[in-house]
C-alpha cells in the first residue's frame, strides 16, 4: 500500500457548511487574509437546507497548512463542518464564460473547438462570440489555452463548486 504524498503547494478544494451569515463570509476570508493562507476560488451559495450556506475554496499548500486552516475554519462560530474533498470521491465543476474576437474566417473553427469541449455558444456579434463552457478546471484551462490564439478578449469564472459522491462505484460522465 503506498502513501500519497502532498507537495507544498498542491490543490486542496474545502467544503464548508455554514449557518448562512455574511458575517461567517467575512471571517472565513480574514483567516485567509491574516494567516497569509493561498485562495485560487471562493464560491458561497444557499444550502438545500434553509438557514444554512455551502462555501468552496481552493486553496493550495502541503497538509499541514491546510491542516491549520481546517482547524482555523473549525473555530469560526456559524462553521457546522468543513471537509477537505481533496482525497475523497467528489462531483467539482467550475463554470466559465469566455468572449473570443472573431473575423469571420476563424468562427467556424472557434465553433469546432466549442463543441470539442461541450461549450455552448451564448453570444454572438460580428466580431466576438461568448463560450460558456462547465467542468473541472482543468477543462476550463485547457479550452482558456486553445482559444488563445485567437483572441480571449474577456473571462469570467466562478470558481470550483464541489461535493462528496455519494456513489462510490465507478462512473464515467463528464
Amino acid at each position: 500500500m503506498s502513501a500519497t504524498v502532498i507537495t507544498k503547494g498542491s490543490k486542496h478544494t474545502l467544503s464548508i457548511l455554514v449557518k448562512h451569515n455574511l458575517n461567517t463570509l467575512s471571517r472565513i476570508i480574514g483567516i485567509f487574509s491574516a494567516k497569509g493562507f493561498e485562495m485560487d476560488s471562493l464560491t458561497f451559495a444557499s444550502e438545500a437546507d434553509p438557514g444554512m450556506a455551502r462555501i468552496t475554496i481552493t486553496t493550495r499548500g502541503d497538509d499541514k497548512t491546510v491542516e491549520q486552516i481546517n482547524k482555523h475554519l473549525h473555530n469560526v462560530v456559524d462553521v457546522v463542518k468543513v471537509i477537505d474533498l481533496t482525497h475523497k470521491k467528489c462531483i467539482e465543476r467550475e463554470l466559465a464564460i469566455i468572449k473570443v474576437s472573431t473575423a469571420k474566417a476563424g468562427r467556424p473553427e472557434i465553433m469546432l473547438i466549442a463543441q470539442a469541449f461541450k461549450a455552448k455558444v451564448i453570444d454572438i456579434t460580428i466580431d466576438k462570440l461568448a463560450l460558456e463552457v462547465t467542468g473541472n478546471s482543468d477543462k476550463v484551462d485547457a479550452m482558456l489555452e486553445v482559444l488563445k490564439p485567437y483572441g480571449v478578449t474577456a473571462v469570467s469564472r466562478s470558481g470550483s463548486i464541489a461535493l462528496k459522491r455519494e456513489f462510490q462505484g465507478a462512473v464515467n460522465i463528464n
